[in-house]
């Protein structure tokens, strides 16, 4: 449950962020979604011990592959919030037409399987270095937080197509 207060934190944070002024790309914006991203990792590492239960020699071959992850997981999660932010003052300041949804939706398309990409590959060095069912664990917890971040930050856009308040 702390995870998923936390995660509608961030959500609901960075929403607000995005939806009170333009933020440019080494605005606050990074810096709170940094400092939250920090928090939910630590709860993720939480969860991650109470449901893969894993020994100490498991665990010293799982953690260097997580940091890895979420490494990568950052990554991604800056273009995401670029893409937004994007999406959001477009639909603000009125310039969000049909070039600018075609362009949207590609870049999310590709935001999406990048994500997914990442899921793939972590779980194949994980279950390489563990068993399938560890793997699985791994999948399941990263892709149900995604899932929740996903349907928070979701609940918090504009309509495509709807004018701005």
């Amino acid at each position: 449950m702390k995870l998923l207060n936390l995660a509608a934190r961030i959500a609901i944070a960075f929403s607000c962020i995005i939806s009170s002024r333009a933020a440019e790309p080494n605005d606050n914006i990074y810096n709170v979604l940094q400092l939250y991203r920090s928090e939910l990792n630590s709860a993720k590492v939480d969860v991650i011990n109470s449901i893969m239960k894993l020994s100490e020699e498991d665990a010293k071959k799982f953690w260097p592959m997580y940091r890895d992850y979420e490494n990568d997981l950052g990554k991604l999660a800056i273009n995401r919030a670029e893409l937004i932010t994007e999406f959001v003052q477009t639909h603000q300041n009125g310039s969000f037409d049909n070039d600018k949804a075609r362009e949207i939706a590609k870049r999310w398309f590709k935001s999406q399987q990048a994500r997914l990409d990442l899921l793939e590959k972590y779980y194949g060095k994980i279950e390489k270095a563990l068993n399938s069912i560890q793997a699985g664990q791994f999948l399941q917890i990263e892709n149900q937080i995604g899932l929740f971040m996903d349907l928070a930050i979701a609940s918090e856009m504009p309509m495509v197509g709807s004018k701005p308040k």
